[in-house]
């Protein structure tokens, strides 16, 4: 065994950096003799020193990143800051500088995970960065690992556990979004401002660095569709339970049946309560991976949280400085198949839709004109009407996304149709 420590940068020192350097501390012999060498912290950037960070070293604590990895020792840089800037300048420092990259930024892998592979594979690098997508849960190097020799074709998930947490407190006790919005903030699951979490934007971001992985392609989270799930409401939950369904934030990765393109997209679903991602309660996230030769998998457990996400971290930190002492590295940026990625009027779903109209004769084969005119069957439609006003709920057989909003847009402009009171795409069936 190797004498010499392994040193290791911890960029950012928050709650997963605190619980990453805590675990480090306090695990050290069970990781020497993991990694066939001792590891050590050499140094912590950090933007405020004076904080008390427990059981750190203050000698260790720098403000000066740059310098920190620069210092010509150190062997892995654990990036916890997140963010775009100033991450990927230190992320592409360290590469420069001979250092692998353990990282939890799925805002930038997302967004510049192409170069960042490229920076990694020029300088002979790891990069790693199973805490990015779904907190502790393996993920990451199953799909890209034990899956590599296997073709897979869908990718369904929950990876948002403060929208899960919400969705899922609105299901079992009826309660509105917002009430629902101020447990989770009550209870740390939901920052100050959610917007990031309710408007789908960190579930986009893990489903491009999924996409990407699955379908060996590049995509950006500019190419994920996102929708968010602030219109939800206990309405729609109990026209859910009535179709045997709960609603959940899922993120959607497809490839095209002819192979030729795949899909990537966020929103807001009905999935039947028989669908194992349904019984997903509390903050917890679950991935359904669909393979070829494989068949189904899910995995499931928590998605966030400084232990959660800081065992991701360090279970990366092990392989890449097992690499290390191997003089080699791991799977790096498999996009070879170069697939377009399609928009998402060319997604084939089902929908169900909730309308006010009037309360008169004829409305029901008006509304059915309309769907069969943008070429969608309707799957079931159930109608009920009261003092010269009445609901009508459909639900769609599957059809290409576009011809289903254009047939919602269809209806607006209808006589008889009052308002559309809630939309919603069906999955998992």
């Amino acid at each position: 065994m190797r004498t010499r420590p392994l040193k290791v940068a911890l960029l950012g020192c928050g709650v997963v950096g605190s619980e990453v350097a805590r675990i480090m501390t306090t695990h050290a012999d069970d990781l020497t003799a993991r990694i066939g060498a001792p590891v050590e912290i050499a140094g912590v950037a950090v933007r405020r020193p004076s904080k008390v960070r427990e059981g750190i070293d203050s000698a260790l604590v720098t403000t000066d990143a740059t310098a920190l990895l620069k210092r010509g020792d150190i062997d892995v840089a654990i990036e916890v800051i997140g963010g775009i800037e100033p991450a990927r300048t230190l992320i592409t420092t360290a590469f420069e500088h001979g250092i692998s990259v353990v990282s939890a930024n799925k805002a930038l892998l997302a967004q510049d995970g192409a170069a960042l592979h490229a920076a990694a594979e020029q300088h002979g690098l790891d990069l790693y960065y199973e805490a990015a997508v779904a907190g502790a849960i393996p993920l990451v190097r199953p799909m890209r690992e034990s899956l590599a020799g296997d073709k897979i074709n869908r990718v369904m998930g929950i990876v948002n556990g403060t929208t899960n947490f919400i969705l899922d407190k609105m299901d079992s006790t009826g309660a509105g979004y917002q009430e629902a919005l101020d447990e989770a903030t009550a209870l740390g699951y939901a920052e100050a401002d959610p917007t990031a979490d309710v408007e789908g934007y960190d579930a986009a971001a893990k489903a491009a660095i999924l996409a990407g992985i699955a379908f060996h392609t590049r995509v950006r989270l500019d190419d994920v569709y996102r929708e968010g799930m602030t219109e939800v409401s206990a309405a729609d939950f109990a026209s859910a339970k009535r179709m045997g369904c709960t609603i959940k934030l899922l993120a959607i990765l497809e490839r095209a049946a002819d192979g030729q393109s795949v899909t990537a997209r966020v929103h807001p679903a009905m999935i039947p309560l028989s669908h194992p991602l349904a019984s997903v309660r509390e903050a917890y996230n679950a991935v359904f991976v669909e393979a070829e030769a494989a068949g189904r998998l899910m995995f499931y457990g928590p998605g966030a949280g400084g232990s959660p996400t800081a065992s991701a971290v360090l279970g990366d930190l092990v392989a890449v400085c097992r690499n290390k002492l191997a003089e080699a590295t791991g799977p790096g940026e498999s996009a070879y198949t170069q697939l377009p990625v399609s928009p998402m009027g060319d997604v084939v779903t089902r929908y169900h839709i909730s309308l006010d109209v009037a309360d008169k004769p004829g409305v029901l084969a008006q509304v059915a004109t309309t769907f069969a005119e943008h070429g969608v069957s309707i799957d079931t439609v159930r109608q009920k009407g009261k003092d010269g006003e009445a609901s009508l709920v459909v639900v769609t057989h599957r059809a290409p996304d576009a011809a289903l909003s254009g047939t919602v847009e269809a209806l607006r402009k209808l006589d008889t149709v009052r308002g559309v009171a809630s939309i919603m795409r069906v999955e998992g069936e």
